[in-house]
């Protein structure tokens, strides 16, 4: 296992002082009686870090980091998207926020289909139809609450980051050149992100149009955000082309406060995400079924857990397809889903002897290649209070569209319906009707922000981004902790699998063991190579105190200590 070490990029310029061109990547910290922030940019890392050394607490900094990631990781970061906080208070209380984008009032459910009835996924991934009500700068408000500091102080970092400008790195300048054509097909004005030469590590992006947003923010509220200037701005983006939004569908979006999803495993209360989240669900799911074969006997990726995990995947991703979808437009059927009676009928199935066929547990689909965005925040402060936040665009700088004059992008997040029952979205997710398009609807996620606790103190803050591999990824990080009793590194940067019912295969990065792969196959499995699957970000806490925290070595992800 190559070991990851504490990395950094120096970027030397002779730009002023004042613009962030010293770049810190920080990949594993161990403190104690400090708060951490775990984010995918080093700069939105310190934001978060700089509310906590200013005395606010977790909800303080992950509202910090999440403003921050707008401005220095624009292709998942936002605040033209949307997201879920969990949180767990140093009291024992857990709550969680859902700020998902809803369908615009005029959205219907056969919106992108053609005149024969064909659904047309480019409408539903690119371009301003593509676009769901933005909801993160509500969620950011509702955090507030939760609070110690005023809105003006946590934004500021982002705001001094946006308008001074900060160097970007390596991959930032890779994924900035390879959208470069998106950006000019889906933008009726020329934008910051399109420049002359190609961008190279250490150019300086400064961004005064999101600066100007984000100081109406500050200076109105969330009013600053879904009236006035930038709403006005946003509506004439939908002009610009076939966007359907309106000025009373961004002033009538509302945050929904819902009771956090939380389930017992193995001695840890595993707090998580609700419905509109199918993350919280599929994790419960698949940890119980995995715990009918003491899956704590066996070795991390060898042949019998990974056997093990996948088909509890499988099972899972079949009922997400089939019964999840918005809470508030269909019957919940949580309860039973995780119920044991439930489980362990659906587990009858299961042999070590082969590969259990998808057509037993579903309808067979032809799907599409997957895509893997996203982004995640882990933060615990010093005085025991827990966030986990998980936020998107969707796909990579979401819809491709920036709101001229605003400097933001929008989502494509109604790709995260089912735009008609059976077609598979952009990661390869099948749906039915219970996620099928409705005006004011939440689309379903994978996002599974998650907190563990350990005699009623948190143990673990996890997420990732990645799809459809967000659930599965958070569900090894667990398994690796709790039943491998592997640390935190390990656990993060251990090469991972991915199985989502359909197709039937497991995606497993390339460094997976090659032993483990020769007898999978032996067993019917079928297996795909890939570069990457998620980005977690983790923080564990032992029972003396000791805190680990650990950025993903697969991007820019960093630490930062308050």
């Amino acid at each position: 296992m190559k070991k990851i070490l504490i990395a950094s990029i120096l970027i030397t310029s002779q730009l002023s002082w004042a613009q962030f061109t010293d770049i810190n990547i920080v990949k594993e910290v161990k403190v104690k009686n400090k708060g951490v922030v775990v984010s995918a940019h080093p700069l939105a890392s310190e934001a978060g870090a700089k509310i906590l050394r200013m005395g606010g607490n977790a909800y303080d900094a992950i509202t910090a980091t999440q403003y921050a990631l707008a401005v220095v990781y624009p292709q998942a970061g936002n605040i033209g998207g949307g997201g879920f906080l969990v949180g767990v208070k140093n009291s024992g209380e857990k709550f969680t926020l859902d700020y998902r984008e809803t369908a615009p009032k005029k959205a219907s459910r056969d919106m992108y289909l053609d005149k024969k009835g064909k659904a047309d996924t480019d409408l539903s991934q690119n371009g301003r139809l593509a676009v769901g009500i933005p909801g993160s700068v509500a969620g950011f408000f509702a955090t507030l609450k939760y609070c110690k500091l005023p809105m003006e102080k946590i934004i500021q970092p982002a705001i001094d980051l946006a308008e001074q400008g900060f160097a970007i790195t390596e991959q930032e300048a890779d994924m900035l050149n390879n959208n470069r054509e998106h950006f000019k097909k889906h933008n009726k004005s020329a934008t910051i992100f399109v420049k002359d030469n190609p961008w190279k590590a250490g150019d300086l992006l400064v961004q005064k149009d999101l600066a100007e947003t984000l100081k109406l923010i500050q200076k109105l509220g969330a009013k600053g955000f879904y009236e006035g200037k930038t709403a006005d701005l946003l509506i004439a983006e939908m002009k610009r082309g076939n966007g359907i939004i309106t000025l009373e569908d961004l002033k009538n979006y509302k945050v929904a406060e819902r009771k956090a999803l939380e389930f017992d495993y193995k001695g840890n209360n595993v707090v998580s995400m609700p419905l509109p989240s199918s993350g919280g669900l599929l994790l419960a799911q698949m940890l119980r079924m995995a715990s009918f074969e003491n899956l704590e006997k066996y070795q991390q990726n060898s042949t019998k857990a990974v056997q093990i995990m996948t088909e509890a995947e499988r099972r899972a991703f079949a009922d997400r397809a089939e019964y999840m979808g918005d809470p508030d437009f269909i019957e919940d059927k949580t309860p039973y889903l995780i119920s044991d009676e439930y489980l362990k009928n659906r587990w009858k199935s299961f042999s070590f002897d082969k590969a259990t066929p998808s057509s037993e547990v579903g309808k067979i689909i032809a799907q599409p290649k997957e895509s893997t965005q996203t982004t995640h925040i882990s933060v615990l402060d010093k005085d025991g209070n827990a966030a986990s936040v998980t936020t998107t665009l969707n796909g990579y700088y979401g819809s491709k569209v920036l709101v001229t004059g605003a400097g933001f992008f929008l989502n494509n997040e109604m790709d995260d319906f089912s735009i008609k029952p059976g077609v598979p979205n952009m990661f390869g997710a099948v749906g039915g009707e219970a996620n099928s398009i409705q005006p004011n609807k939440r689309m379903l996620s994978s996002m599974t922000p998650t907190i563990l606790l350990k005699n009623g103190k948190p143990y673990m803050v996890v997420g990732t981004p990645g799809g459809t591999t967000i659930p599965t990824s958070v569900y090894q990080s667990i398994v690796n902790v709790v039943d491998f009793k592997l640390n935190a590194n390990i656990s993060v940067n251990a090469p991972k699998f991915h199985h989502q019912w359909l197709p039937e295969t497991i995606k497993v990065e390339n460094n997976f063991p090659e032993s483990t792969i020769a007898e999978l196959e032996k067993k019917n499995y079928t297996i795909e190579k890939v570069k990457q699957i998620g980005k977690t970000e983790i923080i564990v806490l032992d029972e003396n105190g000791n805190i680990h925290a650990v950025a993903d070595g697969r991007g820019d992800d960093s630490v930062a200590v308050e």
